[in-house]
Parts: structure tokens; C-alpha cells; sequence
């Protein structure tokens, strides 16, 4: 099948879910659908549940669910609101809904990060049969001087680790198990980043669930994490890699790196950064794992077109490893790259010069 249907939103109002479509043999990118959402409810982190029937987003002062139907018929069904801290929901306060992550094995919870200030606690929410957001189950405390941006399962989906890029540390939760549970999270530890200045703001595990990868922002590289087989907490393995070319000055003010993911096999993974002047370019590098999930090498590390903005979120698409997509909200570009014998080369791209599109991209088919 040629067309591979993708959905992004916006860093900023007004709210609106955009549906791009990528066919794979003529190489083109189009906008098909632009779906109105709640004005003050822009999505900067969107993710879809198991079946693919529902996206969740991270929606500015609230937790979002939207029913898909269709490439192009997607439907409101909840608003939550921050009920963490009562400071948070206030307009007057800068906290902001700014990642969430859903369970792919039951209860199928959604788990949520607020970012700024009052920030400390993250949410875990129900959801109902049909998988729109339901209740907010648990509050779990991190600290208060926290800020998770990022967070990732074991493929058991019993282990939680959360990037905490303001208190500077990763942290690890358990999941509640049994089949009458709802989810919920008790706290097993914290490690503190390798340096005081790195400040961890994305995490991604390997299928095998021995390591986990940990992208630092201000460090501007990816650290590597052995998984402590009894414990289940993160190891440093002393093994980093760099996210923007050497000898850049003010390289932790100019450059912040962004987001890591893993290609469909397990074979690769993908790690980007952005600049902070929209006269500089970000950069995307790929790595060679091995099956164990250690980093064999870096292959490359390639500028993309621009700064990135607050995004160039990189997207690998779930059913080869052949497709992924970056997103910037600079210039509001979604585009489409080839990885092939282990080169990397743009194919497709589309603009759409809304206000703050481009945060995220997720593939539905």
C-alpha cells in the first residue's frame, strides 16, 4: 500500500490535528485534512493508543483524547485537567502539559508530564472502553524542582523510566501489576545524570530491555544506560556520543538536543537536536545497535534544513525500517527520509505554514 496517512499538531493556538499523507512510490507529501480541535488546546506531544483508534495529547493546561475513525475523521471525545497541583491548571502559572505516554499492554492507562513550573508529580489516567481518557487514577510525586520531558516502558511494560531535565537525574517507577489494577506507579529510584550540566530530556529502551538511551539536552549527546538486571535501574556504561559537531562554541546555550527513537527492528536508532537561532541548523544522527542493544557505532551525523524550532522531532514509522519523518516548527515542514544502506536522504516534504505546526509526528498506517 503506496499512501502512509500522518498526524501532527501545533506548539501553539489555535488547536487543529493535521493529516498528511506520504505516498512511498511517486515520493510526495500532501496536506489532506486539517482537523479543528479546541482553540486553546494545541497539541505539542501526541501519541496514539494500542489499536490506533484514539490519539492523546499533551494539550497546553490540559490532557486531551480524540477519537480516529479514518485518516480523516478524528473526533474530540475528552479535555482533563491538571489536577496535580493546584497551581498548575492557572492561567496565571507557565505549567504546560508537555508529554504523555500510552500503555500499550493493559489497563492501557495514559501517562502524562506537566513541564515549567509545579511540575513535580506526574498523572496517571484511566481510560474507558473505548479508549478515551477517563479518570485521573494517581499523582505521582517526582521532587519539586523536577521537569519530565520524556519518558519510555520496558517491553514488559512493569518498569518506567522518566527523563528529568530540570532536576538533572533519571527516575524509575513499577507499574501496579495484576488484572484488576488501574496502572498506578510506585517509586523504585533515581540516578543522577552523568554530568551536572546534561540535563536528560528524552528516553528510549531496546526491544531486548538490557539498555536504555538517554539524550541529554544541554550535554548535546546520547549517553548509553545498561539495565542492572535485579534492580532494574540504569547503569552508566561511560559510552556517549555526540549530538552536534565538535568545537562549537557555547555549544549548551546554542544547541539543545531534542528527541531519540528507535527504528522498526531494533537495528537503529535515531537522535536529533535543535538549534536555538533560526541562522544555525540541528542535526540528526543514527546509530548501529547490537542485538544485546549496546551502540556499535555512530554512523553519521547530518544537518537538517533547519534550526528545528522547538521541534525536529524525529518519527520512524512502525512497520520497516526504511521510512521516518522530522518535523520543525521554524518553518512548519514535515519531511519524509529514506534510510537505506545505512544513508540517510530526504525524499518528501510538505509545508504547512500554520502557527507552531510541527511538534510531532505519528504514523497511522
Amino acid at each position: 500500500m503506496p499512501i502512509h496517512h500522518l498526524m501532527v499538531g501545533t506548539w501553539t493556538p489555535p488547536g487543529a490535528i493535521f493529516t498528511i499523507a506520504f505516498d512511498d512510490e511517486k515520493l510526495t507529501c500532501e496536506l489532506v485534512k486539517r482537523t479543528e480541535i479546541p482553540n486553546d488546546e494545541p497539541i505539542s506531544w501526541m501519541a496514539f493508543d494500542h489499536r490506533k483508534q484514539n490519539i492523546y495529547g499533551a494539550a497546553m493546561k490540559k490532557w486531551s483524547s480524540f477519537a480516529v475513525r479514518s485518516p480523516t475523521e478524528i473526533r474530540h471525545k475528552a479535555s482533563r485537567p491538571m489536577l496535580h497541583d493546584p497551581h498548575a491548571a492557572s492561567t496565571e502559572t507557565n505549567t504546560r502539559a508537555i508529554f504523555l505516554l500510552a500503555a500499550k499492554k493493559p489497563p492501557y492507562a495514559v501517562y502524562c508530564n506537566p513541564f515549567y513550573k509545579h511540575a513535580g508529580h506526574g498523572s496517571v489516567f484511566a481510560t474507558d472502553p473505548s479508549g478515551a481518557l477517563g479518570e485521573n487514577v494517581q499523582n505521582y510525586e517526582y521532587q519539586p524542582d523536577t521537569g519530565i520531558h520524556g519518558m519510555v516502558f520496558d517491553p514488559t511494560e512493569t518498569w518506567l523510566y522518566s527523563a528529568d531535565l530540570k532536576a538533572n537525574k533519571l527516575w524509575v517507577h513499577r507499574k501496579d501489576g495484576g488484572d484488576n489494577g488501574n496502572g498506578q506507579l510506585s517509586l523504585v529510584g533515581s540516578v543522577a545524570a552523568p554530568a551536572p550540566g546534561d540535563h536528560p530530556r528524552w528516553v528510549a529502551m531496546h526491544p531486548s530491555g538490557q539498555y536504555l538511551y538517554a539524550l541529554m539536552e544541554a550535554g548535546n549527546r546520547l549517553c548509553e544506560y545498561v539495565i542492572d538486571p535485579d534492580t532494574h535501574m540504569p547503569v552508566y556504561t561511560h559510552h556517549a556520543y555526540p549530538l552536534i559537531p565538535p568545537g562549537i562554541p557555547d555549544h549548551d546555550t546554542m544547541y539543545r538536543s531534542d528527541v531519540c527513537a528507535l527504528s522498526h527492528s531494533g537495528r537503529y536508532l535515531f537522535a536529533t537536536s535543535r538549534a536555538n537561532s533560526f541562522d544555525l541548523q540541528g542535526y540528526i544522527a543514527a546509530f548501529r545497535l547490537r542485538d544485546c542493544g549496546s551502540i556499535e557505532k555512530q554512523i553519521c551525523l547530518n544537518p537538517t534544513p533547519t534550526s528545528g524550532g522547538h521541534s525536529n522531532a524525529v518519527s520512524p514509522c512502525d512497520w520497516s525500517d526504511e521510512w521516518l519523518a522530522i518535523t520543525d516548527d521554524q518553518e512548519g515542514w514535515l519531511e519524509i527520509y529514506r534510510w537505506k544502506n545505512e544513508f540517510l536522504s530526504r525524499v518528501a516534504r510538505v509545508r504547512v505554514p500554520e502557527p507552531g505546526f510541527g511538534m510531532n509526528a505519528i504514523w497511522y498506517d
